[in-house]
């Protein structure tokens, strides 16, 4: 499963990405519009930062208006995937889109049929909302499931995208349904990062080394080129 960042912000990409772990980023209106500068800017900068797939959205809900949207996103950058939310005037938007030749992430899918929709439009990346499903005590996994197994006998191309991860156990969901992506917030990808027994052996480690600081010693030769013997 690809990793992308949910976020508006440079500074969380930049942050993300030197881990080398990000195939792309998704983006939304409401996260871009909490950082400062330009919008464009920013979509810009994260799509050189990735090199790799980056969703920005339309605002129109007029079909004509989404396709219009949708091709000015794309003269930002050639990473730049259309972000489209489901709904009939989404579904004709979609397809008029990628008969262009743009790809589509089509947003705010909660079912199988929904997604079938979205598939058969011809959306590259269909996002299920994990969290906001949690929110109103449907099973959030459960949903995800049905729709990757809708999918996938047809053969169709869409990737399954999770989104709205909450927690580091979402990642884990996605990952194990068969999820293509997962869009995962900077606080997920911190919270992914910790276990105490890494943190008690990289203690361990490090007393060990302060103990008989030789091959310390010894490796630091070797970066120089003056190796201690």
């Amino acid at each position: 499963m690809r990793l992308f960042i949910d976020t508006g912000s440079v500074r969380e990409v930049e942050e993300i990405a030197a881990w080398g772990v990000l195939s792309g980023a998704t983006t939304n209106p409401s996260l871009l519009a909490k950082e400062e500068g330009d919008p464009g800017d920013a979509i810009k900068r994260i799509c050189e930062i990735v090199n790799g797939p980056v969703s920005a959205e339309v605002t129109s809900r007029d079909p004509r208006e989404m396709v219009r949207e949708g091709r000015a996103l794309r003269t930002l950058h050639e990473h730049i995937v259309v972000k489209v939310p489901f709904s009939p005037a989404g579904l004709t938007a979609t397809r008029e889109l990628v008969a262009d030749g743009h790809p589509v992430n089509m947003t705010l899918v909660f079912s199988a049929n929904q997604a079938l929709l979205a598939a058969a439009a011809g959306a590259t990346y269909i996002s299920c909302f994990m969290g906001r499903l949690d929110d109103i005590s449907v099973d959030s996994a459960a949903v995800l499931g049905e729709i990757v197994d809708a999918l996938r006998p047809g053969g169709t191309t869409s990737q399954v995208l999770a989104a709205s991860l909450r927690n580091p156990m979402h990642v884990v969901t996605a990952a194990t349904i068969g999820c293509e992506v997962s869009t995962i917030p900077y606080k997920v990808f911190q919270g992914m990062l910790p276990h105490p027994l890494t943190t008690a052996g990289i203690e361990r480690f490090e007393a060990d080394w302060q103990q008989d600081p030789r091959f310390a010693e010894w490796l630091g030769g070797l970066v120089s080129g003056q190796p201690v013997r």
